[in-house]
Order: structure tokens, then sequence, then C-alpha cells
């Protein structure tokens, strides 16, 4: 598994597609919840979490997906939201990055289209 991640348009979803030419790609804005099992890569899998909120969601993929490209914003910066759902999301999109980066093989953080290895 490798895991990308940076702010809201920094040129994520480019760097992943140079890095790994050979991706399908599916986007988290509209995918059904299943395709994540099969594809190649997800980019805006931070929508995936909140479009679905499933808890150990990490470890599914991990099983289920292991060679997988995950792309996702960096959500957890900024102001705390007021709205508890906003909240909840924030929280478990972090924990679950968290845990993905934990068992991916490489960790990678985009800013301003540049990636910067940061695991593996």
């Amino acid at each position: 598994m490798v895991l990308i991640v940076g702010g809201a348009y920094q040129g994520k979803l480019d760097y992943a597609k140079n890095q790994f030419p050979d991706v399908e790609w599916i986007d988290g804005r509209d995918c059904e919840e299943e395709e994540i099992f099969s594809c190649g890569g997800i980019h805006h899998f931070h929508i995936y979490v909140k479009r679905y909120m499933k808890r150990n969601i990490e470890q599914q993929i991990i099983i289920r997906n292991p060679q997988i490209v995950i792309v996702s914003s960096e959500i957890g910066y900024g102001i705390v939201p007021v709205d508890r759902f906003e909240r909840e999301y924030r929280e478990l999109t972090g924990r679950i990055c968290t845990r993905l980066a934990g068992e991916a093989r490489q960790v990678h953080r985009v800013v301003c289209g540049i990636g910067t290895v940061i695991k593996g």
C-alpha cells in the first residue's frame, strides 16, 4: 500500500499519476463502497471516508487490497468544526490515515506539487 497526503489543491493526484502511471483510479466522491477493494488507486479518499463513515475500513483495505495507492487530503489542520458530524469525520479520517500510514510500504507528502517520501 502507498499513502499520498497533502493539503487541498496541492497537486496530489498529478503527483500520484506520475509516480504510479499504470494505476487505474477511482474517485472517492462517487465510487461505490466496495470498489475500494478492487481498484488500483483511490483519490479523494477523505471524501470516501465521509460518505461511508466506516470504522475499521483500514483493516479491510489492508487485508483485501494491500497494493492500493491512496490519495487523501489532510483535513486535520485549521479551525475545529462546530458541527459534531464534521468533527467526528475529521477525527475518523485522521485516525484511519494514521493507521494506514503505519502499514503502508511508502508514504508521500505533496506540497505545491512536489512530493517527498516520508516513509519508505
